[in-house]
């Protein structure tokens, strides 16, 4: 777990529309959409959902603070959020916005038990009994009561910050799986919204975005906006481009094309932590997206050794201190 880096969210400093989305406090927005003739449910604490009664529209699931420490996301979302109930009228989806792990967000902390998004998964051993398994749940059954109203057009964008520096400050993560149509217009916004990577993956490692487009057909994405920041003093310039394509997509304006097209990485392996003796063969520092030769050690646990098997593959998201069982690292490679 890294240290906590939020500011309380009920301290006076914080901008009113912020410190309500990071309190999981929807009553403002709720109001004022449900006033403007909208269907306004909250179906669990910290989700929202509004729809147009008897209309056929876009389906777009918006979730931030999956991670208690990502605070970046939560700035970004509740300016949104803010700007469209003052505006009712320009929403042209149907919008659920979900504040994940609520009480990780308040204690600012990264989670309470275990990493919440590692708990869209059928089977969760010995994690069963977290706090998270538990707020998986509520989150998954919202999830699919909203999707079972929704037109064929449907998007989950799960929206975080990574907690190392990368060589792309902004990346995703796209489930194969998704259909190539919902595929390509989600890597057409992602390009809209200045991404400068995206890592196709075959498997699940039981994320929320996964699951979405496993179970609900959704073109589904875990988006990395930057750097982990301070709730109230993220730079908020680094996402500009984010923010502004995504107000875009929720209002129903034509999308924008790419100033640079993303360069593109295929999940090659999951490397999972076998035991207690697992350890990384490099240090705490590395980068996400740092390059690694064929034949170099990743890491070793026990008599298990994890080695480079193309003749280059990248590390994404090296962490030897996650649970036993969990993905400790995901090798990719190249191919766009």
């Amino acid at each position: 777990m890294v240290d906590a880096v939020m500011a309380d969210p009920g301290q006076p400093s914080l901008p009113p529309a912020v410190q309500a989305l990071a309190g999981a406090d929807f009553s403002a927005v709720a109001r004022a959409f449900s006033d403007a003739g909208f269907e306004v449910k909250e179906p669990a604490d910290g989700i929202l959902t509004i729809r147009r009664p008897a209309a056929v529209r876009p389906a777009v699931v918006l979730s931030v603070g999956v991670h208690g420490d990502e605070t970046g996301p939560i700035e970004l979302t509740a300016y949104l959020l803010d700007a469209l109930s003052r505006d009712p009228a320009a929403l042209a989806v149907d919008l659920m916005v979900c504040v994940g792990n609520i009480a990780a967000i308040r204690a600012g902390k990264r989670f309470i038990d275990a990493d919440l998004n590692r708990m869209f998964r059928p089977v969760r051993g010995d994690l069963a009994g977290t706090a998270e398994a538990a707020r998986a749940d509520a989150m998954i059954d919202a999830t699919a009561a909203f999707f079972d109203q929704a037109g064929p057009e449907r998007w989950h964008l799960d929206l975080h910050t990574a907690i190392r520096p990368s060589a792309y400050p902004t990346f995703a993560i796209v489930p194969e799986l998704i259909d190539e149509e919902g595929k390509n217009k989600l890597i057409a916004w992602l390009g809209e919204a200045a991404i400068g990577a995206i890592i196709l993956n075959r498997e699940s490692a039981g994320t929320y975005s996964y699951y979405s487009a496993e179970h609900h057909r959704a073109a589904g994405s875990t988006v990395e906006l930057g750097r982990i920041g301070v709730l109230g003093q993220n730079d908020l310039a680094q996402f500009a481009a984010a923010s502004a394509a995504l107000d875009r997509l929720l209002r129903g304006q034509p999308p924008q094309a790419a100033a640079t097209a993303p360069h593109v990485f295929r999940a090659a392996r999951n490397i999972i932590k076998l035991s207690d003796a697992f350890t990384m063969a490099f240090g705490r520092e590395t980068q996400n997206f740092t390059p690694l030769p064929q034949g170099a050690e990743i890491a070793r646990d026990g008599d298990t050794v994890y080695t480079v098997e193309q003749p280059e593959e990248f590390v994404v998201f090296p962490n030897p201190d996650v649970r036993i069982g969990l993905r400790a690292g995901l090798m990719v490679i190249r191919i766009g």
